[in-house]
């Protein structure tokens, strides 16, 4: 099936006066619904499209907090995310990070979730969460829709940066909320409208075309991720692992028939990290994640104290298991 028809139009005429479907982008465009409907149907419930993963995100913390609010962050998550919560700490809003393999923290209004967390890759308990009083929400980025679906665990939203997994080529930047709750929709898709915070048609085009793939590169790439971190683990200048399908009892529970293709791993320090990273040939140094084409970087560079300095971050693409296995012993042996 192609991809819905790319409307670039800002603007459509009334029709005898009367406001039709559509009548200016910023409050929705025909190109953006077909991808909310598609994104609707993967995720089982009905989702919003917006210009970016941080879009998305401001869009929860204004359309379903208020001032005095707690939200706490699963530890290790995306940097991004702390630092927007510091960013409106100014506007009344508390966080608290927590171990997000246990319960959430007790009086937090909202439980930020991500599954699993970038790029530390713990993974957190579902049940623990949606059992509590606060609202859940699961950044499910690194999972993708075809491993993962939190609405169906308990989830009242799940974000996605759809630049990433959904998105799969590194050439579009999109975020993406979906929910279950017809309360929570018309709040989200109010402050989108209101903020200007919604995605342009061109980038909605390229997800459309990107969603068609979306199982067979996630599969793909959750499988040979997989067996990268399996040799990682048994590699001398390699010092630890971190990926959800090496004994995570809880990963394997709640994710469908894969892991993903995101991991993460130690070497002895940052200036052996760099050395790595710039050493690889088909392997890409680069930063973002879930492209068909590889990339690695030391995470040290952008997160400081937050990672170890010799972690390096793996987003697997599509390319063959052995030909990127031969490129990190060699990066690592150089």
């Amino acid at each position: 099936m192609s991809p819905a028809p790319l409307d670039r139009s800002a603007t459509w005429p009334y029709a005898d006066g009367e406001v039709g479907t559509y009548h200016y982008s910023r409050y929705g465009h025909p190109t953006g619904t077909a991808a909310e409907q598609a994104l609707g149907t993967l995720e089982g419930g009905r989702a919003l499209l917006f210009g970016s993963g941080s879009a998305a995100e401001t869009a929860v913390v204004l359309g379903v907090l208020e001032p005095g609010a707690t939200v706490a962050v699963a530890e290790g998550c995306y940097f991004g995310t702390v630092g927007l919560m510091r960013l409106f700490e100014s506007w009344g809003l508390r966080y608290v990070e927590f171990d997000q393999t246990g319960p959430p923290p007790d009086g937090a209004d909202l439980v930020w979730l991500e599954a699993p967390a970038n790029p530390m890759l713990s993974f957190p308990d579902l049940e623990a969460a949606a059992a509590h009083p606060g609202r859940v929400l699961v950044d499910a980025t690194a999972s993708s829709p075809v491993l993962l679906r939190p609405l169906e665990h308990g989830a009242d939203v799940v974000l996605h940066s759809a630049t990433k997994y959904l998105g799969g080529h590194a050439d579009l930047l999109l975020g993406v909320l979906a929910t279950r709750s017809d309360e929570l929709y018309d709040r989200l898709l109010a402050v989108r409208t209101r903020t200007g915070n919604g995605a342009p048609a061109d980038p909605a085009w390229l997800l459309l075309r990107s969603l068609e793939t979306l199982e067979l590169r996630v599969r793909r790439q959750s499988a040979t991720a997989l067996e990268l971190a399996r040799r990682l683990t048994e590699h001398p200048r390699v010092e630890v692992v971190r990926y959800p399908g090496l004994g995570d009892a809880r990963a394997a529970r709640w994710m469908d028939g894969g892991f993903g293709g995101l991991l993460s791993f130690d070497v002895v320090d940052g200036n052996e990290a760099r050395r790595v990273e710039s050493s690889t040939r088909l392997i890409g140094n680069a930063t973002s994640l879930g492209s068909v084409r590889s990339t690695m970087e030391s995470r040290y560079r952008h997160e400081g104290d937050r990672v170890p300095p010799g972690l390096l971050r793996l987003s697997v693409g599509v390319e063959d298991v052995e030909a990127l296995w031969s490129d990190l012993d060699q990066a690592l042996g150089a």
